[in-house]
C-alpha cells in the first residue's frame, strides 16, 4: 500500500489563513488563500531554512488536518511539555528553598556580572577615635552660629536641643518643681539671642534688657505661668562696663525677691557681635538663689569663657575647667 500524498494546495499550519503547495515529496516556498484559484505552480527548491518546522506532511495528517501530528506539532507538544516541567522544577526550588517557618532561605553566592557591594571606607577627612570634636559637638561648648559666639558649658549643664524661645541655651541637667508649680525649673540658665530693633548702644540695651530677663525668669514665663509666685521687688547689684570676646560691652545684675521659693539672680549682658554688622548679642543669665551649686562668680567665669566664633581659644574642653 502506497502513502504517498499527491500534489496539491494543503492548509499551512504555520501560516493562518493559508495553504501551502505540496509538490508530492516535500513542501515549496508558494502560499495562497484558500479558494484562489492558482495553477499548478513550478517547482523550485523550498526556501532555506524552510524544514522540519515547516507545516506536517499532508500524508501524516491528512489533507484537512486530522489526527495525526506532523513535525510543528511534535516540536510545538514537546516545548509545551518542557515550559511545563521547568515550571514544576522552579515551583519545587522555591518550596525547598524556604524554611520550617515559611521565609525564604538565605541566598547562595552566584556569579553575577553586578559589581560586588564592598563596606565604605574609610576617608582622609574622617574623624579617627582619637579625634577632637569640633565645637559643635563638643559638649563643653555652645555654638552660636547666628551671633558668632561660643560658651563654655559648666560641669553639671547641658545644651537643650529645643527651648520655648529658640535661644541657644545652656542649663543646669537637674530639674525641679516650682515653687509655684504647674511647671519644672531649673536652678541656672544661660542664653544668648540678637538685639532687635536697630539700637547699637549696648548701655542702653542691657539697661533695657534687665527687667525683661528678669520677668522671664522669675515674674511669668513664655507660657504664662507664675513659675515663681511673681516678682514682689528687686535690687541693682552691678553695672558695668566690660570686654567680652575681644569687645567693648556691658552689664547689669538684679536680685530678685520672689513671692515663693528664694528668688534669685539675672544679668543681661550686651555686647557687639564679631560677624556681619555687629548687630549687638545679648547673654540673658539667671541663677536660683540660696543654691550653693550657683555662686555669682560663676556668672563672671562664663563671661570671661566667651569667645568668637571660630577663635583659637574656642577648642574641646573649654568649659572642662568650669565647675558649679
Amino acid at each position: 500500500m502506497s502513502y504517498a500524498t499527491p500534489p496539491g494546495w494543503y492548509p499551512d499550519t504555520g501560516a493562518s489563513g493559508l495553504e501551502r503547495w505540496w509538490d508530492g515529496t516535500a513542501w515549496t516556498g508558494h502560499t495562497r488563500t484558500p479558494g484562489a484559484a492558482h495553477a499548478p505552480p513550478e517547482q523550485p527548491p523550498a526556501p532555506a531554512g524552510f524544514g522540519p518546522p515547516s507545516p506536517p506532511l499532508p500524508h501524516q495528517r491528512g489533507p484537512i488536518g486530522g489526527s495525526g501530528g506532523g513535525s510543528r506539532t511534535k516540536v510545538l507538544a514537546i516545548t509545551l511539555s518542557g515550559v511545563l516541567v521547568l515550571g514544576a522544577a522552579v515551583a519545587g526550588a522555591v518550596l525547598l528553598g524556604r524554611d520550617e517557618g515559611g521565609t525564604p532561605a538565605a541566598p547562595t553566592a552566584t556569579t553575577s556580572s553586578a559589581a560586588p557591594v564592598t563596606a565604605p571606607t574609610a576617608t582622609a577627612s574622617s574623624a579617627g577615635p582619637d579625634s577632637d570634636p569640633g565645637p559643635d559637638e563638643d559638649p563643653a561648648v555652645l555654638v552660636d552660629q547666628l551671633n558668632g559666639v561660643t560658651l563654655p558649658v559648666p560641669k553639671g549643664w547641658e545644651k537643650p536641643e529645643n527651648t520655648s524661645d529658640d535661644a541657644a541655651t545652656i542649663r543646669t541637667e537637674q530639674s525641679y518643681d516650682c515653687p509655684g508649680g504647674a511647671a519644672f525649673c531649673h536652678h541656672g540658665t544661660v542664653s544668648t539671642r540678637t538685639a532687635r530693633g536697630g539700637e547699637t548702644d549696648v548701655r542702653a540695651l542691657a539697661e533695657a534688657d534687665i527687667a525683661t530677663a528678669a520677668d522671664r525668669a522669675y515674674e511669668e514665663d513664655s507660657l504664662g505661668r507664675r513659675t515663681h509666685g511673681g516678682i514682689t521687688s528687686h535690687q541693682v547689684l552691678k553695672a558695668q562696663e566690660l570686654t567680652v570676646a575681644g569687645r567693648t560691652g556691658y552689664l547689669v545684675r538684679w536680685h530678685v525677691t520672689t513671692g515663693k521659693g528664694p528668688g534669685g539672680y539675672v544679668q543681661s549682658l550686651v555686647f557687639p557681635s564679631s560677624v556681619g554688622a555687629g548687630t549687638p548679642v545679648i547673654v540673658r543669665f539667671a541663677f536660683d538663689a540660696e543654691v550653693s551649686a550657683l555662686p555669682l562668680s560663676l556668672m563672671d567665669t562664663i563671661t570671661r569663657g566667651i569667645r568668637p566664633l571660630g577663635d583659637s581659644a574656642t577648642s574641646a574642653g573649654v568649659g572642662a575647667s568650669i565647675g558649679p
